[in-house]
């Protein structure tokens, strides 16, 4: 099979996808209207309620929910073959994902932007709104602390994405106060992109390493190496307690933009390597490794479902939707675009890097697919997926006769940056969490958590507990077996949760009732098989948190029967 056809076909099957399915959803069953007021505009303040031109709300919220996870997700998944995965990509993000993507967001906006977790009080029982933002909070917490040391880990992988990251920084201020003072978005956010790619350039250059600092003063590598990290760790969630507190035009929405842009080049760059090395997959279509006689990679089912999260659908979309993304979007029939396009873009996107590991990782070595997906062991280490991932893309943007540390440079400054989006608004949807969970029963946040900084510094210092919670630098990582199985309970719950809205609403609920229950039942059984793998192996901590999560969950899909019976039994 020849990689750029069947990335072609994607593309061309998300695009009647958009204007089929999609409009279908959004103006038949929902009826979007431009006259419906919106919450950024009835809520305005200029710190979280900012009404957004349509290209640059789309640009964050699509920088929000693109982080790792349609990167690393379809780059291990690809171990079963490629034709599962991208059957899972394609057909999931069109019937789950965007669907899952865009009715979040609809029906927050109409309910003046509340989070999903405040949704689930109004729409099932004020009682259960606790369980789902509990279960919140465990996945907000996991994403900020895990992907904290791995963008540490990142900085120390690739040193030349250390300069232009953070450079990003200012060029995004300068970007924001642009825009505010009235000047062209589009003309200047060119402009600030093309700066980014200077420090590119720099970057590669003169690549920026702590590892060679600490073993200056007396540390061996592996030591220089952990000190690196836990440094980077810290100087990171210091910037997102900043970042999650100052007003979303000022840096929030810039950065994202900018990072769009970056996203839009490098999509661009791997088409064109498509298009010009139209390699031939070298992997095969179903691995003949994962079904061999002693093999270490577990089965299909449900382990494909829970590691190709986004790409496909992804329950942290949901938590985007409603918790930042609402509250900038200025007019209701926006939403498909935002939501729907955003998703359907995102998969491209996981599209993309199957083909980089498909297609381009053998470009050059014939046996490359073999050395990296051999045996679950091989493959299941954060190194060897993003390693595949850069090389398959190193090697499509080599064709186009660009340097190969150049490439691996874009390509690297790429990952990190979108790490880095997701940092910064996780920690803010985290934030108007955990201040919606003290809020009274007369809509007022008590103190001290309605003081955004000191709510936010709870978010960032609890993350930062979990990130130090292990030895040797390990932090957070040791969580990352619950990260894809409760994201996936995640999406499944909000879509129990859009389920009822619609039968309240007397509408068809089919299409967002029949995903959830195949989610759900995917989850709930990697969730048990994960649980009882942490109670052999001994670890009580993480076992304790796979019979918390499901309890929480058996809590809210009871109540949600209840409620949807209790419906029924009024119509």
């Amino acid at each position: 099979m020849n990689s750029l056809i069947l990335a072609l076909l994607a593309l061309a099957g998300y695009i009647i996808a958009y204007h089929t399915y999609g409009k279908y959803i959004s103006h038949r069953i929902f009826r979007i209207n431009a006259s419906n007021e919106m919450p950024s505009h009835s809520l305005e303040d200029g710190i979280d309620f900012v009404p957004t031109k349509k290209h640059i709300i789309f640009g964050h919220h699509f920088t929000t929910i693109a982080g790792l996870g349609p990167i690393v997700g379809p780059a291990i998944g690809v171990i079963w073959g490629w034709l599962p995965a991208f059957i899972w990509v394609f057909f999931g993000s069109i019937f789950m994902g965007a669907v899952h993507d865009f009715t979040a967001l609809i029906i927050s906006a109409r309910n003046n932007g509340k989070t999903m977790g405040e949704l689930t009080g109004d729409i099932i029982g004020r009682d259960t709104r606790y369980a789902f933002q509990f279960i919140m909070q465990f996945l907000l917490f996991i994403v900020i602390s895990v992907f904290a040391m791995i963008v540490g880990l990142l900085f120390e992988m690739y040193p030349e994405a250390v300069f232009p990251v953070w450079m990003q920084i200012p060029i995004a201020l300068w970007l924001g106060w642009q825009i505010r003072k009235g000047r062209n978005d589009l003309l200047y956010s060119i402009i600030a992109v093309i700066f980014m790619y200077i420090t590119v350039l720099i970057g590669t250059w003169f690549p920026l390493k702590l590892t060679p600092l600490f073993e200056s003063i007396g540390y061996d590598l592996e030591q220089a190496r952990n000190m690196a990290s836990l440094s980077w760790v810290f100087i990171l969630l210091i910037y997102v307690f900043f970042a999650s507190t100052i007003p979303v035009q000022k840096l929030l929405q810039p950065r994202d933009y900018i990072n769009s842009h970056q996203l839009l080049v490098a999509m661009a760059l791997l088409f064109l390597g498509l298009i010009v090395a139209h390699p031939v997959i070298s992997a095969p279509a179903i691995n003949p490794a994962a079904t061999a006689a002693g093999s270490d990679i577990p089965p299909l089912a449900p382990l494909l479902f829970i590691t190709i999260a986004c790409g496909a659908i992804s329950g942290f979309h949901s938590l985007a939707s409603s918790g930042t993304t609402v509250k900038q979007v200025d007019k209701e029939t926006d939403t498909l675009f935002i939501a729907y396009g955003g998703m359907l873009w995102e998969s491209m996107l996981a599209v993309l890097v199957l083909m980089a590991v498909a297609g381009g990782l053998g470009m050059n070595n014939p046996d490359a697919f073999t050395d990296h997906y051999g045996s679950w062991a091989s493959a299941s280490g954060l190194n060897a997926k993003l390693e595949a991932f850069v090389t398959g893309s190193a090697n499509l943007l080599g064709s186009l006769g660009i340097p190969a540390l150049l490439a691996k440079s874009i390509i690297a400054v790429f990952i990190v940056s979108f790490a880095n989006t997701t940092l910064d608004s996780a920690t803010r949807i985290q934030r108007l969490s955990l201040q919606e969970i003290f809020t009274s029963k007369k809509g007022i946040v008590l103190r001290p958590f309605n003081n955004r900084y000191f709510a936010s510094f709870i978010v960032v210092a609890a993350a930062g507990l979990l990130a130090y919670s292990r030895p040797a630098a390990q932090g957070a990582l040791v969580l990352w077996p619950l990260f894809g199985s409760l994201n996936q309970l995640l999406a499944a719950l909000a879509l129990a949760i859009v389920s009822v809205y619609l039968v309240q609403k007397g509408k068809n609920a089919l299409f967002t009732f029949i995903p959830m229950l195949f989610v759900l039942v995917m989850t709930i059984w990697a969730m048990i098989q994960n649980m009882n793998s942490f109670f052999r192996q001994d670890d009580e901590v993480l076992g304790f948190l796979s019979v918390l999560i499901i309890t929480l969950t058996a809590w809210l899909l009871l109540s949600s029967i209840h409620s949807f019976i209790r419906l029924k039994k009024r119509s």
